[in-house]
């Protein structure tokens, strides 16, 4: 293969680079960048045109160009292409790294095009280009956005493959059909980035990255070993090793790659990407560690796949995190059975732009352990907020009973303590005002009375003890008027024997009874109610029917629902207000133990 294929490689880089520049340009992506790129591409083809006019022949080397082609070679490979990298996908500057990145890329690019014929300065210049192109555009796949991220492993993977290649076969091959081969995959950077910019989520490239880490891993093993053996055999045999000794030594080197590549594919599957190669591995990692904790569950399932952040939510709301908040990422739905019990949201790796099949595995087969971690902490808040409540509860009771005794019954106490004082010191000297004050004093104390039965009754009816549940209603319902004055008729159907009821559920109930049967009466018209008592399934069921107009839409919350609806949702029971079939309704479920 003469420098004429050489040339036309070159002249097939440049107009791919061109072409793909102008795409980009035109399809107003990454517009810095693609014009960097059509200018490198045009510059090596004016390159080839000027090498041709001069029909001198031309290699892969610069150093062979001379004059103009030379200088737009350098220009283009040395200025316009690395321009073209840095400033891909969007051109970055306000960052210090960008900025560093930026200007000595753009120094050391007119240095080189300055003195195309210094060798040295050319020399220097490539390890400082490659070297800043490499760590800047890793730099930036850990920091980018989704899309930037995208396009950045695009370049990364056919960048570093294409020099990977030009490596190999420049020390494999030194000919000019090595330098073809190696101008070939150069040219395919081009292509990448204008894939990258438009659409680069054609393919998974972390499946991309990890085959080229191995190969690139696996060549290297093999060149040293290659090396090592081929001195070998100059050691030993005491002169430089024919053809078929160092293809002896190239088979031999050969031998151990199978193994070093299954071997490195498990290491970097790992070190990259986590445990999500073998997903019943990753899936015992998690299992292996405390579910019930939140906390340890996420923790484990970020150490399996290798993810910087993980968050369990249940309804919304955040229950535990791990990790640093991630630029990207993906939330999927816990389920137990067809209940919704909550969502994992996980952030995805540097460089990646959705979970592989490998990761969606994994967490499909810890998704019921994280639902049911998502479950119990759940119920966990729900129990706290209902100890909480209970808390609050009571102690707004007791803060309503000192009030009561505080304001109420204990000045009455003190007035009928003087007024005895007052009666004692006036039987002798004045028994008529004496026998007023004991009358006074008598209905001091019926008062008292009266307002102890009250604060006794506002706990529990005493009602409820001596008559019990049924009896209780029917007997509140005797003093109950409608608003004419008619007094309220009452039907209660209930079973002769109800089941066992705690204190908190027969008050509950009585005072939901009540409580319905004086609305029935107020606001109803109508002086027939039917309250229904049942038990089943674990719950006392509770019905009140009134015989009223029937009212349409959704009725008005008052305090009287209000009172109705919190008295249920104490001990955890449930109830429905509104119209009914032929009037009002109200229908509760309470369980029967609290």
């Amino acid at each position: 293969m003469s420098s004429t294929s050489v040339a036309l490689a070159v002249a097939v880089l440049g107009l791919v680079w061109a072409v793909s520049g102008l795409a980009m340009a035109l399809l107003s992506r990454a517009t810095v960048s693609a014009v960097a790129l059509t200018v490198a591409g045009a510059g090596t083809l004016a390159a080839t045109i000027t090498q041709a006019m001069t029909t001198q022949a031309m290699t892969t080397q610069t150093t062979g160009a001379p004059g103009l082609t030379r200088f737009l070679l350098v220009a283009s490979w040395a200025l316009a292409m690395p321009l073209a990298v840095t400033a891909y996908p969007a051109l970055q500057w306000r960052h210090p790294v960008d900025a560093v990145a930026l200007t000595t890329v753009v120094g050391a690019g007119i240095l080189a095009t300055l003195q195309p014929q210094s060798q040295p300065v050319l020399d220097a210049t490539g390890v400082v280009l490659g070297s800043v192109l490499v760590v800047h555009t890793w730099w930036r796949l850990e920091r980018a956005p989704r899309r930037a991220r995208s396009a950045l492993a695009w370049l990364a993977v056919v960048g570093t493959g294409a020099a990977l290649i030009g490596l190999v076969v420049g020390f494999l091959t030194p000919t000019p059909a090595g330098a073809v081969v190696a101008t070939l995959a150069a040219a395919l950077v081009g292509p990448a980035m204008l894939v990258g910019a438009t659409r680069p989520d054609v393919v998974d490239v972390r499946v991309v990255v990890v085959q080229l880490v191995v190969v690139t891993a696996v060549l290297i093993g093999y060149i040293a070993l290659f090396t090592l053996l081929a001195s070998l055999l100059e050691v030993i045999l005491g002169r430089p090793a024919a053809v078929a000794e160092l293809a002896v030594a190239g088979a031999l080197a050969t031998l151990p790659l199978p193994a070093l590549r299954t071997a490195l594919r498990g290491v970097v599957d790992e070190l990259l990407f986590g445990l999500r190669a073998d997903p019943l591995d990753a899936a015992t990692h998690v299992a292996g560690s405390d579910v019930g904790d939140p906390v340890l569950a996420l923790r484990a399932v970020r150490e399996a796949l290798d993810l910087p952040y993980a968050v369990l939510r249940v309804a919304g709301e955040s229950v535990a995190s791990s990790g640093r908040s991630a630029t990207s990422t993906t939330t999927l739905p816990l389920t137990l059975g067809a209940d919704i019990v909550g969502e994992l949201e996980v952030g995805l790796r540097p460089g990646e732009v959705s979970l592989s099949g490998d990761d969606r595995n994994v967490l499909a087969l810890v998704a019921p352990l994280l639902a049911l971690t998502a479950r119990s902490a759940a119920l966990a808040a729900a129990l706290q907020e209902s100890r909480e409540q209970s808390v609050t509860a009571i102690e707004e009771e007791r803060r309503r009973l000192r009030r009561d005794l505080h304001d109420g019954l204990g000045p009455r106490l003190s007035g009928i303590a003087f007024t005895a004082d007052a009666a004692r010191n006036s039987v002798r000297t004045d028994p008529d005002a004496a026998e007023a004050l004991l009358a006074q004093l008598r209905a001091e104390t019926s008062t008292a009375i009266d307002e102890i039965r009250g604060l006794v009754y506002a706990m529990r009816p005493p009602a409820l003890d001596e008559l019990g549940l049924v009896r209780a209603i029917r007997q509140q319902a005797l003093a109950l008027r409608t608003p004419e004055g008619t007094p309220l008729r009452l039907t209660v159907q209930a079973p002769p024997t109800l089941p066992p009821l705690t204190a908190a559920v027969e008050v509950a109930a009585y005072r939901i009874v009540v409580e319905a049967l004086t609305n029935a009466a107020r606001h109803s018209g109508s002086d027939t109610v039917t309250a229904a008592l049942s038990a089943d399934a674990g719950a006392l069921t509770i019905e009140v029917h009134d015989r009223g107009a029937k009212r349409q839409g959704r009725w008005k919350a008052g305090v009287g629902m209000s009172s109705m609806r919190e008295r249920a949702a104490e001990i955890g029971g449930s109830i429905e207000v509104g119209p009914g079939d032929t009037g009002g309704r109200v229908r509760a479920r309470l369980p029967l133990s609290v």
